[in-house]
């Protein structure tokens, strides 16, 4: 199976049960994108449903008073949110009669809506085959391919973007999206991720992903020390262990751990 298949497989079955992902409709799901922004799902949910009862069209949202739209996002924060969403909605029924544009090069031109929130909406909504990539993604491809990149450099989003793009399933561009962004939520977090039971075990790079999975715990040490670059997660880090730790590491990807005793990172280069 190859990895865009593998991780489809595993969101078909895991995906969490979300009210937006139950429409293709893109005015909704320009809504829930744009409430996900720097807020959590759980939080999304309820405000996500009273607003679609409320505005359950572009028209109803961009007919609406400000005031009556911004009382409705009250405790969500970052209010330019709101105050975008309905001044494009604005330009979406007086100047596009009513319809959202399908591609994200066309939706990036609306208020509020950048590069990410352009290519969910278009991949999801109308299977426009472009690759999402957030801070989820980043974490996720960065260990899939072992990138030590500086991931704040522009040349590196560049790289991580191409990577993306390749990897996509175009046959289901929306539903691959969601799954990274679900694996990166759920499975791929910053801290302790689940790497026991991501459907991309075999494939990640297995001595960065396995020791990073095990963190600081504790291993059988001989006299032998040798130093390892972890990366993306892990700085320079020092570990005396067994001089077959290739071999362990193998297995700490397979989701059996040898023991460790000693762990030394580097604190100028955190996580």
């Amino acid at each position: 199976m190859n990895t865009s298949k593998a991780l489809l497989t595993w969101y078909d079955c895991n995906r969490r049960e979300l009210p937006w992902r139950h429409t293709r409709d893109p005015y909704a799901i320009w809504v829930s994108e744009i409430m996900l922004q720097q807020t959590q799902v759980a939080t999304v949910i309820g405000y996500y449903q009273r607003w679609m009862i409320t505005f359950p069209t572009i028209t109803t949202l961009a007919e609406a008073n400000l005031d009556q739209v911004l009382a409705l996002w009250q405790g969500l924060g970052y209010y330019s949110r709101a105050r975008s969403l309905h001044h494009a909605a604005g330009i979406i029924k007086d100047e596009l009669g009513n319809v959202i544009p399908h591609t994200a090069a066309a939706l990036r031109k609306l208020p509020g809506i950048g590069a990410y929130t352009s290519a969910a909406i278009a991949s999801i909504a109308f299977g426009e085959p472009i690759a999402v990539v957030d801070g989820n993604v980043i974490r996720v491809l960065s260990r899939l391919y072992d990138l030590s990149d500086d991931v704040t450099r522009a040349a590196t989003k560049n790289k991580i973007a191409r990577l993306a793009q390749e990897l996509l399933n175009n046959e289901r561009p929306g539903d691959f999206n969601q799954a990274m962004m679900e694996l990166g939520a759920t499975i791929c977090t910053p801290h302790s991720p689940l790497c026991d039971v991501c459907p991309w075990q075999s494939n990640a790079w297995l001595l960065s992903t396995a020791l990073s999975k095990i963190g600081p715990s504790s291993l059988h040490v001989s006299n032998r020390r040798i130093t390892i670059w972890l990366q993306p997660f892990v700085s320079w880090t020092t570990v005396c262990c067994w001089s077959d730790v290739f071999q362990k590491a193998f297995w700490v990807a397979c989701g059996k751990y040898p023991t460790v005793n000693r762990w030394q990172a580097n604190p100028t280069r955190a996580a």
